[in-house]
């Protein structure tokens, strides 16, 4: 991640009717990018193919997130969440991200997929302020282990409350 960008504060939204698309290696490398993603993120496709997709990870995402897309990930299995990106130039723009594994052949991961819309100001409502909860916890750890397992524990207990896991979370604020 470029951790030289200055963040701007300014809020950027893209068109409902169009989908970001990336694909990666399983080490997180992008190996390809749409035109949507170019310009929602400022970067050039030759800015972006074969770096980390956290290149556009935003400082305000909870760890705990990521963490659990990884572990969602890695197991085979799909998942929907709301992430906040960070563009080259340090804006930031929120999106409803379903990221899938990719099979070879023999039904072994050799990367990822994600379609990332553009969520709903309502939902961005609902999922702003539990993320804030989630970042805030993780800021009071000086150990990134610490602070994921901090946050991861937080993030537990909230959809306990709820009496739902993520996945299910998410689908409820969808259409807030």
């Amino acid at each position: 991640m470029n951790a030289t960008v200055q963040l701007t504060g300014k809020a950027r939204t893209f068109p409902s009717d169009e989908i970001i698309v990336s694909k990666t290696d399983t080490a997180g490398r992008i190996l390809y990018a749409n035109d949507t993603f170019l310009k929602i993120s400022d970067y050039t496709e030759a800015e972006l193919i074969g770096k980390p997709h956290n290149i556009i990870r935003h400082p305000d995402m909870p760890s705990c997130i990521f963490n659990l897309l990884w572990e969602t990930l890695s197991a085979g299995q799909e998942m929907f969440a709301y992430v906040n990106n960070r563009t080259k130039y340090g804006d930031n723009y929120w999106v409803l991200a379903h990221v899938t594994p990719t099979y070879d052949q023999e039904g072994k991961i050799i990367g990822y997929h994600s379609s990332r819309r553009s969520p709903t100001d309502s939902a961005l409502a609902v999922i702003e302020p539990v993320y804030a909860k989630l970042r805030a916890e993780e800021r009071r750890h000086q150990k990134k282990k610490d602070a994921i397992a901090a946050s991861s524990k937080m993030l537990r207990a909230f959809l306990d409350e709820k009496g739902m896991p993520y996945e299910a979370f998410i689908f409820t604020i969808i259409n807030a």
